[in-house]
């Protein structure tokens, strides 16, 4: 039974070895032909290339960095900080072996400035200290840090500015509605107002007219009395006037 076993496993061995090897020939190719390609600028065969190495080793290190790279010169910067970002995340793993610290540094380099291409200065700054963490040399990545720290403050500073502005109208807005709030209600108590006033103004205009016809009857009263007087008056001395006569024949 044993001897069956060991035969077993001896096949599968035999047949498994030469196919782990002729993978790791095939990604080998595609990777020196990516290199090769990306060493003359010609990054989008070289993209092909890597991403052939890619469907052999789906976990190449090399084949991943390599790939974002060539995404990068290409300005597909979505497409390569995707793939910065499957590196970014296993930084501790990768620490682990030295020669992949200056990849790393380059990876958050890259990461920092696809970063500023986006405005999204916040992750700029971030990548970029992880970047000169790894590499403390690298004066391009302390340049880019300091310019990233200003352009996200000014960003800070318009943002702040445009939020005071939109609390500053609406708050004009507010007033605004309630002016006119005031003066809606205000113009809706005019007319009761109004209305009062002349109410109260009513007795006094029909007062003064009451006045005004009383004398003028009273007047009128007076001359008719004097007139009447005065014909009575009248009269009265013609009617003397007869009787002198008559007496005097």
């Amino acid at each position: 039974m044993k001897t069956v076993n060991t035969l077993i496993l001896f096949l599968l061995v035999f047949l498994f070895v030469p196919a782990v090897v002729s993978a790791q020939k095939a990604e080998r190719k595609n990777l020196r032909d990516g290199n090769k390609l990306y060493t003359k600028e010609k990054f989008t065969e070289s993209e092909i290339a890597y991403r052939k190495s890619l469907e052999v080793n789906p976990r190449s290190i090399e084949g991943t960095y390599n790939l974002g790279n060539a995404l990068y010169k290409q300005q597909k910067f979505p497409e390569a900080a995707e793939q910065y970002q499957l590196l970014a995340g296993q930084t501790e793993y990768l620490l682990a072996d030295q020669k992949n610290v200056p990849r790393l540094a380059e990876v958050f380099h890259n990461l920092g400035n696809i970063g500023m291409q986006n405005k999204e200065y916040d992750k700029s700054v971030e990548a970029y200290k992880m970047s000169l963490r790894l590499n403390p040399k690298d004066d391009e990545t302390r340049y880019n840090l300091a310019l990233a720290q200003k352009l996200l403050q000014d960003q800070q500073n318009q943002e702040q500015d445009g939020q005071d502005d939109q609390n500053e109208e609406n708050k004009d807005n507010q007033d605004n509605k309630e002016d006119q709030q005031n003066q809606d209600q205000q113009q809706q108590q005019q007319p009761e107002d109004k209305k009062e006033d002349k109410t109260q103004e009513q007795p006094q205009q029909n007062e003064q007219m009451s006045q005004d016809n009383a004398q003028q009857i009273l007047d009128a009263f007076l001359q008719d009395e004097k007139d009447t007087q005065e014909k009575v008056k009248k009269a009265q001395m013609q009617q003397q006037e007869r009787r002198k006569t008559e007496k005097e024949w």
